[in-house]
């Protein structure tokens, strides 16, 4: 049994997929870009103020599904250039200080809009 989440707290998807599916116990999110909701434009052109804002929307999205960053136990981070590591992994570590999920992180040739980060992670209710 699969359940689609989905909040107007987050961007909504720009594509034919979901935000969100919750599969028995656990959430799969897509990937989340920089784009405040609110205004649906980027943050900033800044690896860490998009951070934060990708951030805030896999938080939305998590909520929105009975869950919060506490239950990510996996993520994948997207950098349109490794040269952003640093600035993005400072911005990471405080949203996971006790719960440290597994995670890859990859340099892609291009992500959605030009964003220099997009996170999708799973997460376990």
């Amino acid at each position: 049994m699969t359940e689609v989440i989905s909040t107007d707290k987050a961007p909504g998807a720009i594509g034919p997929y979901s935000q969100a599916i919750k599969a028995g116990n656990m959430i799969f999110c897509s990937g989340q870009i920089p784009i405040d909701p609110a205004t649906g434009e980027f943050v900033s052109d800044e690896i860490a103020e998009q951070t934060e804002q990708v951030f805030k929307n896999l938080t939305a999205v998590l909520e929105a599904g009975g869950a919060s960053l506490d239950n990510v136990v996996k993520t994948t981070v997207f950098l349109a250039d490794m040269g952003d590591f640093a600035a993005m992994n400072e911005v990471y570590s405080r949203y996971f200080v006790a719960n440290k999920p597994a995670r890859a992180t990859v340099q892609a040739a291009g992500l959605p809009k030009n964003a220099r980060v997009e996170i999708e992670c799973v997460a376990v209710v």
